[in-house]
Order: structure tokens, then C-alpha cells, then sequence
């Protein structure tokens, strides 16, 4: 099978190989790749802004595809259409696991960074942590929901009940919650960088009220704000726009570092939180979410030999919505 691969930390880009196809160990699923969305994690893992990645690594955490062969105890059939996501192993047994908290484990492993993932035709996935995908969603079209979708999911679930959502970097995650934020009746309020027009007409067109430069005010003061952009300068400027009692969710695995800030921004139970991977709950949840909600993602496909094409297009924000690789 072929498999873009990261051969030493932060190299920055993938090396094609050819590999003998992956045999699925008991309560293990080989699957044939589809699609397989572009995340900004998997630049963060290629770049070398998250340590200790296993190595050589296979890139890929929002992974579609059909079960070609099942391990014994498997639940799923030869067949099915599944999707992998970041989180790839929690070992069950410690307080966080055994507390609904799965995301932070100790022991966890994830797709693409400790795990193969989906750069290549064939990936193993545990069983017991891919969904199944709902049929409405054509392959790409659903691979970024994986990682996009759920860390949006999990942010969006922090912000309580917040009408007034500020979205500071509208991209592959802002633009999918973005519509669910929508559908259930909130103002979505979309910060982009200066002078990224398209995206705040793109914003507009699934149903933004407002759309504008992060460094502009709203026209009103936000319940919440989350930030999907790894940029640490943003965390202050969101403190300022939203109200009292209201939250800042930082969303990203990785950010550059927060600024110095006065007290007032932070003053009148103000709070920041962060939003570490995700659980099997967040997944059963948005895709309950995503059955009933027709969220339309704006993808563009690359070839999986044309992988650093689209690490690079990433990386120089030329994507709008989500890169998706195509086998």
C-alpha cells in the first residue's frame, strides 16, 4: 500500500513509501481509506510543535473508510463505513477514563501522532473507537466532521448556552459548528484575519449575523467566544468583546503564547478554558448532531501523493474550509 510518512520530528515534510498492507489484531478493524482530512494538528505534528510523535509516523486523524477485514470481537462488519478520529486509545482504567473524562488520560494514544493514520490506502483502528458516519455525507464530505466537527463539537459544548458565539478563525472546525450553532437558533459573530474577505463573505453565507476582522469589535458583546486559531495574542482580544460571566474557549492542540493581559479583561468571572482531544461521547453526540443537522463542509481534494501540497497549503492559509485527501 503507499503511506506519506514523517521520517524525523519537524521535518516539516512526508516521504512516500510503500508498505505491505496491515493485518487487524483481535478487537481491531483494517480499513481502506477514502478520504482523509488535512488538520491543522497533523501540520502542528509535521512541523514539530508537538512533541515526541512516534516515529516514522503516517499523518491523519479524519479518516473515512470501509472495514476490509475485522479482528476477532470486532463490532463491525466487512463492509461498513467508518470513521476514524484523533483519539485512538484510552486504557479504561483510570480516574479520568473511569470518570467521563477519557480525553485526558495518561495513557491515551492518538491517530496520526502515536497511531499510523490515514495518509495512506489502508489503516488499523481499534474498534472500539470509530463511529460510524451518517449516510447523508458523501466520504469527503465527511472526513473533516472527525476532527473539525468534534473538537468544534467539544468547544461549542463549553460554551453553556451562550447566544451570542464569537468564532475567531473561520476555518476547517469554525465553519462546521458554525452551521449547528445556526440550526439551533444562536447569533454566530465570525473574526477572520484582516482583510480575508472571502471568508467573511463565506461566513456569511452559512448564517453568520457579523463577520469581521479579529481585531475589530462586534457590533454587540458576545456570551462566548471560542478560538480556533493557534494564535495566543487572540486570548485577550476575546476577553474584551465578551460580557460578564462569559468564557473564552481556547480549541487548539498547540498555540503561540498568550500575551500579558490587564486583570479587568479577566475581572467580573470572566473564564478561560482549553479543550484537550475529545471522547466517545462528543462523537456519539455530534453525530447524532450531524443526522438531523445538514452540515455542508467546503473541502477542497488533494491526491495522497500531493499530501505536502496540501500540509503547505494549510500552513499558508490557503484553504478555505477543509483539506481533504483522496486516495
Amino acid at each position: 500500500m503507499r503511506a506519506m510518512v514523517l521520517m524525523r520530528p519537524g521535518a516539516g515534510t512526508l516521504e512516500a513509501e510503500t508498505r505491505a498492507v496491515p493485518r487487524p489484531a483481535p478487537g481491531q478493524l483494517l480499513i481502506r481509506v477514502r478520504a482523509c482530512g488535512v488538520c491543522r494538528t497533523d501540520l502542528h505534528v509535521v512541523d514539530g510543535e508537538l512533541p515526541h510523535p512516534s516515529i516514522p509516523i503516517v499523518p491523519g486523524h479524519e479518516i473515512v473508510g470501509y472495514v476490509e477485514a475485522a479482528g476477532e470481537g470486532a463490532a463491525f462488519q466487512i463492509g461498513d463505513r467508518v470513521g476514524v478520529p484523533w483519539l485512538g486509545y484510552c486504557c479504561g482504567e483510570c480516574a479520568f477514563c473511569t470518570s467521563g473524562r477519557e480525553n485526558l488520560c495518561e495513557r491515551a494514544r492518538f491517530t496520526g501522532y502515536q497511531i499510523d493514520g490515514g495518509y495512506a490506502d489502508f489503516v488499523v483502528a481499534d474498534a472500539r473507537f470509530v463511529f460510524k458516519i451518517p449516510e447523508r455525507y458523501g466520504d469527503v464530505e465527511a472526513a473533516p466532521l472527525l476532527c473539525a466537527g468534534l473538537i468544534g463539537y467539544r468547544s461549542y459544548r463549553f460554551a453553556g448556552d451562550a447566544r451570542r458565539l464569537g468564532l475567531y478563525g473561520f476555518g476547517a472546525a469554525a465553519h462546521i459548528i458554525a452551521q449547528v450553532a445556526v440550526a439551533e437558533g444562536r447569533e454566530v459573530y465570525a473574526f477572520t484575519s484582516a482583510g480575508d474577505e472571502a471568508a467573511q463573505r463565506f461566513a456569511r453565507s452559512l448564517g453568520a449575523t457579523w463577520a469581521g476582522a479579529s481585531t475589530e469589535p462586534p457590533p454587540i458583546v458576545l456570551d462566548a467566544a471560542i478560538i480556533f486559531a493557534p494564535v495566543g495574542r487572540l486570548v485577550p482580544e476575546a476577553l474584551a468583546r465578551v460580557a460578564p460571566g462569559g468564557v473564552v474557549i481556547c480549541a487548539g492542540i498547540h498555540m503561540s503564547d498568550i500575551p500579558a493581559f490587564p486583570y479587568r479583561l479577566l475581572w467580573g468571572e470572566r473564564h478561560i478554558r482549553s479543550v484537550a482531544n475529545l471522547t466517545r461521547r462528543d462523537g456519539n453526540e455530534f453525530f447524532q448532531i450531524a443526522a438531523r443537522v445538514p452540515i455542508r463542509t467546503r473541502t477542497q481534494r488533494y491526491s495522497l501523493d500531493q499530501a505536502n501540497d496540501a500540509l503547505a497549503d494549510l500552513r499558508g492559509g490557503r484553504v478555505e474550509g477543509a483539506a481533504v485527501l483522496v486516495p
